[in-house]
């Protein structure tokens, strides 16, 4: 299960599995411009640079074109009729809403952000992530030697 960004960076698994004869189920879930990169972005005062399409967002032909099977679902028998006649490397693409954001981790992102900005969005990211750091834990000591 993958999202589009990450199905963006596989295309070199699907190639293998397609020569390799391997079968290789992925359920491809379309949010259409990276929801978790692009909340990320947004948080580090970048704006969602990059990470929103604004032209052409077929992913599911792009599997197509790598010699994948594909199944388009728009609700849960379609998903599972796409998975149960899986055969070969079957992508099954489900479109989703980009505005409904994933479940929070409450964990925080160590992602640098620039020190210089004419974007008032980026300045008020800086100064949030100075103040992250200030209070960030070490988990490993790099001088410490861990043996087995």
């Amino acid at each position: 299960m993958v999202g589009d960004g990450s199905f963006l960076m596989m295309a070199q698994e699907i190639v293998t599995a397609v020569q390799e004869g391997v079968k290789l189920n992925i359920v491809l879930v379309q949010n259409h411009g990276f929801a978790s990169i692009g909340a990320l972005s947004e948080s580090v005062g970048s704006q969602r640079f990059g990470t929103s399409y604004r032209t052409r967002e077929d992913l599911a032909a792009v599997a197509e074109g790598l010699g994948a099977t594909v199944h388009r679902a728009t609700n849960l028998d379609e998903l599972e009729a796409g998975l149960r006649g899986a055969s070969g490397v079957t992508v099954v693409q489900i479109e989703t809403d980009p505005l409904v954001p994933a479940p929070d981790s409450e964990a925080w992102w160590d992602v640098p952000v620039a020190e210089v900005s004419g974007l008032d969005t980026t300045r008020e990211a800086r100064e949030t992530y100075d103040e992250h750091k200030q209070t960030q834990q070490q988990y490993l000591n790099p001088r410490e030697r861990v043996t087995p």
